[in-house]
């Protein structure tokens, strides 16, 4: 069997094709795989580091700025456009894969309508609840388009009716158990713990209402563990003169990056994060109640549909990037002290809307498409 992957540009495309490239290993140990990406982004670095083969495609996507550098860097896109379909051709007759899969972003348009034409069954993943525009354009005609929620159907004219497999999650994350969690990470079994992410780089809304909602319950019998990324290099200095100057406490660790993820969440009542396709994954497979601020950054909003379709479900709260003030997430966190049976309720909806098998969905279908 041999498997082609296109994915790449962000973690969100990336992560989820190398779960399933790794379950498909574990199941067929000689099977052939080859990642298609970029040698510019994540993926020239993620995709060796875990084993595969990688092939690069000269290709990136538009910027919708009409100012001069995104008037440039659109011109040298469409100068790519001309040479990229020839690049993909190339790579695929030499593989002879016998099934094409792409994981969205702009890496996946090309391979996959090259793989197409060329008579290859090809196959989609969408990971948000608003699908990207490569997605909607590949659904057409794609052999199978497999979605991490059902929402994502409404924007496509697929060929063939979507399936909802899910998003890989981590198996270190399904494992982790609270009680454990917390016996390792030396926190009291009884005490809420709020956990609070921005992601490896940060979310600079995020970290200035927990620089302010921290300091409001010093004296409460409750546990902050808080991951303020790359760019809240400023979170310690600001903690220091609300008067906290000790960021690793019984009740308070504070850190740039968080390591022991798995853990961290496994511990926590409430989660306060980004809404990106991966976290929400990871919060419904481990049943936690989240606030959740999407990122109003993102292509499409994506993040602010990807929230509703917890929402909506009593699975999760959100307070929009407009409307987290430290009253209003600090409002959360005092509910969170006074009714912590509510928080319980929205965790158990947020675990019944988690596919835990996402990756074995995801690689039988592609099985499928092998001739």
């Amino acid at each position: 069997m041999r498997v082609l992957f296109a994915a790449g540009g962000t973690g969100g495309h990336i992560n989820p094709a190398l779960s399933a490239a790794q379950e498909l290993k574990s199941r067929y140990p000689d099977a052939a795989i080859l990642f298609v990406g970029t040698k510019e982004k994540m993926e020239a670095n993620l995709v060796p580091k875990a084993g595969f083969d990688f092939a690069s495609i000269n290709i990136s996507g538009f910027y919708r700025s009409f100012d001069p550098a995104g008037i440039a860097h659109n011109l040298k896109t469409l100068k790519k456009l001309l040479f990229v379909t020839g690049q993909c051709r190339k790579i695929i007759k030499d593989f002879q894969p016998d099934v094409v899969v792409g994981f969205g972003g702009y890496v996946s348009g090309p391979v996959v309508r090259t793989a197409h034409k060329m008579g290859i069954p090809t196959a989609i993943h969408e990971q948000n609840a608003f699908p990207g525009k490569t997605n909607i354009a590949l659904a057409k005609y794609a052999d199978a388009v497999m979605l991490t929620s059902e929402r994502a159907a409404k924007q496509m004219k697929p060929k063939h009716t979507p399936v909802v497999t899910g998003l890989p999650v981590r198996a270190e994350l399904l494992a982790a158990d609270r009680a454990e969690a917390r016996r390792k990470l030396g926190i009291d079994p009884e005490i809420p713990v709020v956990l609070s992410t921005g992601g490896s780089l940060g979310a600079e809304s995020i970290n200035n209402a927990m620089c302010e909602v921290i300091p409001r319950f010093m004296n409460e019998n409750i546990c902050f563990i808080f991951g303020y990324g790359e760019l809240g290099r400023f979170v310690p200095d600001k903690l220091k003169e609300k008067g906290i100057t000790d960021l690793n406490t019984k009740n308070l660790r504070v850190s740039e990056y968080i390591y022991d993820m798995a853990d961290s969440m496994a511990a926590a009542d409430l989660v306060v994060s980004r809404a990106g396709a991966s976290s929400l994954a990871e919060i419904e497979a481990m049943g936690k109640a989240s606030v959740l601020v999407p990122s109003p950054y993102v292509t499409e909003n994506h993040q602010y549909h990807n929230a509703m379709a917890l929402v909506d479900n009593n699975a999760a709260m959100i307070l929009e990037q407009k409307d987290l003030t430290p009253d209003a997430l600090g409002g959360i966190v005092a509910s969170l002290l006074e009714d912590p049976g509510k928080f319980r309720t929205i965790g158990r909806n947020a675990r019944n809307m988690a596919l835990i098998d996402a990756k074995k969905r995801i690689v039988d279908i592609i099985i499928s498409l092998v001739k």
